[in-house]
């Protein structure tokens, strides 16, 4: 068979590929919890009060690899595995590596100059591998939760501006977002955030799906830039994506 017979036409829908990062307490490992038949991998003690199924707190970077393992290679009726939170991963992958250059802090692994960042970059490869066999042989969606941090972003049309992005390094963040799907920002609607608006009613909790000047944002099924922050507002969509339909004469 030659190559051009291995060429395949039409979409071939999957699990999604799902990072949420927003910032605190808003509701992030709650609509992970509420996602198709889910497990969390915790890497922070953060699910105490959330009714979900969930591995032994992960507290290195093996552990983690360990329960992804499990979910592949054992039998079990989960369909998403939730990982909360990657910035607490990071922070185990810096050790790893603080530790094999025998060195205090990152900056002065793999010779110095920042170096060290790059080389967590194949471990973070390595993750997403084993995430990508999940998805490929157990058909399992992905769930990645992150913290928010605010960094200094410029184009070459305006001024500099704080913007809203995941709290990991440039170079992990920006690896992660293109193997995602969708990348999420979770916040509260402006109208009804507390830390703005005096009022007794609870505050609306939303998803931004698209880039926008005050945050970093994706998504890839044609989705509004605003939804609410739960899964069946997000799982409509894949819905629609998967099961698109027919349009009227």
């Amino acid at each position: 068979m030659g190559l051009i017979e291995t060429i395949q036409s039409g979409k071939k829908p999957r699990p999604r590929r799902t990072l949420l990062y927003g910032v605190h307490g808003v509701g992030k490992s709650t609509f992970g919890a509420c996602s198709d038949h889910p497990v969390f991998v915790p890497t922070e003690d953060g699910q105490g009060e959330i009714d979900c199924h969930r591995f032994p707190l992960a507290k290195s970077t093996q552990a983690v690899m360990d329960a992804i393992s499990a979910l592949y290679q054992e039998q079990h009726d989960y369909r998403t595995v939730v990982i909360d939170s990657l910035d607490w991963l990071e922070r185990m992958i810096w050790d790893d590596v603080c530790q094999e250059f025998a060195v205090r802090y990152l900056e002065k692994a793999d010779g110095g100059y920042g170096k060290g960042y790059t080389y967590t970059l194949p471990r973070w490869r390595n993750f997403l591998d084993g995430l990508d066999a999940l998805r490929g042989e157990r058909q399992m969606g992905v769930i990645l939760i992150a913290h928010a941090k605010t960094e200094k972003f410029q184009t070459p049309e305006d001024t500099a501006h704080d913007r809203f992005a995941p709290r990991l390094h440039k170079l992990a963040s920006a690896t992660i977002q293109e193997w995602c799907d969708e990348v999420f920002f979770a916040t509260y609607d402006a109208i009804t955030d507390p830390r703005k608006v005096k009022t007794e009613e609870p505050p609306a909790r939303i998803v931004r799906t698209c880039e926008g000047p005050t945050h970093v944002a994706k998504n890839r099924l044609g989705m509004p830039p605003e939804i609410p922050l739960q899964w069946d507002a997000y799982d409509y969509y894949i819905k629609q994506e998967h099961n698109p339909q027919p349009k009227e004469n």
